[in-house]
C-alpha cells in the first residue's frame, strides 16, 4: 500500500499520450490539439461596417442636418470591390465590405431615410464603426496553439481560421466492467430479492465522456470466472483502458484482480486513504486496468482522485492540472484522522462549505449534492468550525 501523493506521481509517469489522429472539426470538441491552427486569410479580409448604417466619406460630412443622396446597398457577402462616388453614401450593413473612398459609417438611428436620400439628423460622434482589414487576425497566424483543448470558445476559433480539420491526440477508448451478483439494471432491482441497482457505472460513463473519452462499452457481470474472464480479454483487446468495478477485497468472490490472469503488473495494488484503499492500478501488456472500490461514494472519490489525472494524461493533456488543490473555510468543525489520508465529501455555499450528511463509503443520496472534496491529511487534528481546510472540486 502506497501513500496516495505517491499514487499520484506514479500516474503522473505513466499517463502518456496515445497517438493523434486528424479528424474533421465537428468531431474535435474536447480534443487537445497536436498542431496549431493557423489561420488561413486576414480575418476581416477587407474593412467591414462594425454597425448597420451608412458609409460616408468625411469630406462629404457638414453641419447636422445634412443630406445625401444614396448610391447602392452593400451587404455581407458582396462584392468587396464597390466604389463610393463623392458627394454619396451607400447603404451598409454588419459584417458589409466598406466602399472604396468611405471614411465611415453613420448608424442608422442618426439618419432619417426619406425615398433615395438619408438625411443625418443625430450626432454621429468620433466613431467610424469600420473594422479594419486583419484586425482580428492576419494570415499565417496561429490562432489556438498545440496543446491547446478544443473547447466551445476554441471551436468557434479554429472554425474561424477556415480549417474543415485538424490534428488531436487520440481519445482513450475505455472500457467499464461492474461486477457483482447482487446487481441489477436500474429498473429492474426491485424484481429480484437481494438485487440493487448498478448505479456506479452510468456516473463514470459520465464522467469519462466529459473528459471526451470514448466509452466503447459498459457491462454488468455476475460474480462468475466464466463470464468475467471472456469479459475481460475482450476488454483488453478493444480499450486503452478498463475499469473495473467491485470484486477488490479478498473475498471468495472477489475476482476482479483474478479475471485479468497473472500478467497484472501493478503500477499500485492500493492506496492508503479513506474512502478508496481497495483502489488499484496495473498494466497488462500495453493496456492499463484500473480497479474501483465497489461502494459508490468509494468508486466515485477514486474515480476523481485518479482516473481524473490518468484520463487527462492518455488524451494529451497534463494530469497534475486535474487535480488543483485549494484553500476554503468549513463551516463546521471536523474529528481527527486516523492513519490514512482522507477525502471527506462537503457542499459548497456562499459563506463556505458543509460536510455532506452522510460520509459512509457507500452513501449515494449525498453523492449527487456534493461538489467538494476535503482533504485531510492522516493523523490530522480535529478543526473548529470556519478553519480553512484543503479542497479540491467534485
Amino acid at each position: 500500500m502506497i501513500s496516495f501523493q505517491e499514487a499520484i506521481a506514479r500516474i503522473t509517469a505513466l499517463a502518456s499520450p496515445l497517438g493523434s489522429e486528424r479528424l474533421p472539426l465537428e468531431q474535435a470538441a474536447g480534443r487537445i490539439l497536436t498542431a496549431p491552427v493557423v489561420a488561413r486569410f486576414n480575418m476581416p479580409a477587407q474593412d467591414v461596417s462594425a454597425m448597420d448604417g451608412y458609409a460616408v466619406r468625411d469630406a462629404d460630412t457638414k453641419a447636422i442636418p445634412f443630406s445625401l443622396p444614396i448610391h447602392g446597398e452593400s451587404f455581407a457577402g458582396s462584392d468587396p470591390s464597390i466604389v463610393l462616388k463623392p458627394g454619396t453614401t451607400c447603404r451598409i450593413f454588419t459584417g458589409a465590405p466598406v466602399p472604396e473612398g468611405a471614411d465611415r459609417v453613420i448608424v442608422q438611428e442618426n439618419i432619417e431615410r426619406d425615398g433615395d436620400v438619408a438625411r443625418i439628423v443625430g450626432p454621429y460622434g468620433p466613431g467610424r464603426h469600420i473594422r479594419r482589414a486583419g484586425s482580428d487576425f492576419r494570415e499565417g497566424d496561429i490562432l489556438l496553439p498545440a496543446g491547446h483543448r478544443l473547447d466551445w470558445r476554441s471551436m468557434t476559433t479554429a472554425a474561424a481560421a477556415d480549417r474543415a480539420e485538424v490534428d488531436v491526440y487520440r481519445a482513450p477508448r475505455l472500457v467499464i466492467l461492474a461486477t457483482g451478483d447482487e446487481l441489477a439494471a436500474p429498473g429492474q432491482a426491485h424484481e429480484r430479492v437481494g438485487a440493487i441497482p448498478e448505479s456506479i457505472s452510468f456516473g463514470l460513463r459520465a464522467f469519462a465522456q466529459d473528459r471526451g473519452v470514448t466509452v466503447l462499452r459498459s457491462l454488468r457481470l455476475a460474480d462468475d470466472p466464466a463470464l468475467l474472464i471472456p469479459a475481460a480479454t475482450s476488454a483488453l483487446e478493444d480499450a486503452d483502458l478498463v475499469i473495473v468495478i467491485g470484486g477488490a477485497s479478498v473475498g471468495e468472490k472477489d475476482f476482479s484482480r483474478l479475471m485479468f490472469g497473472k500478467t497484472l503488473d501493478y503500477v499500485f495494488p492500493k492506496v492508503a486513504i479513506k474512502p478508496g484503499k481497495p483502489v488499484w492500478l496495473a498494466r497488462v501488456g500495453s493496456r492499463l486496468v484500473l480497479g474501483l472500490p465497489g461502494n459508490p461514494t468509494s468508486a466515485l472519490v477514486t474515480a476523481r482522485l485518479f482516473l481524473a489525472p490518468l484520463l487527462a494524461g492518455l488524451s494529451g493533456g497534463d494530469p497534475s492540472g486535474a487535480l488543483v488543490f485549494r484553500t476554503c473555510p468549513c463551516l463546521d468543525a471536523l474529528p481527527e484522522t486516523g492513519d490514512r489520508e482522507t477525502f471527506l465529501r462537503a457542499r459548497r455555499n456562499e459563506a463556505g462549505i458543509m460536510l455532506a450528511a452522510s460520509q459512509d463509503s457507500s452513501s449515494q443520496r449525498a453523492l449527487a449534492f456534493s461538489d467538494v472534496l476535503i482533504r485531510r491529511q492522516a493523523g490530522a487534528p480535529a478543526t473548529q468550525p470556519g478553519a480553512d481546510v484543503t479542497i479540491l472540486d467534485f
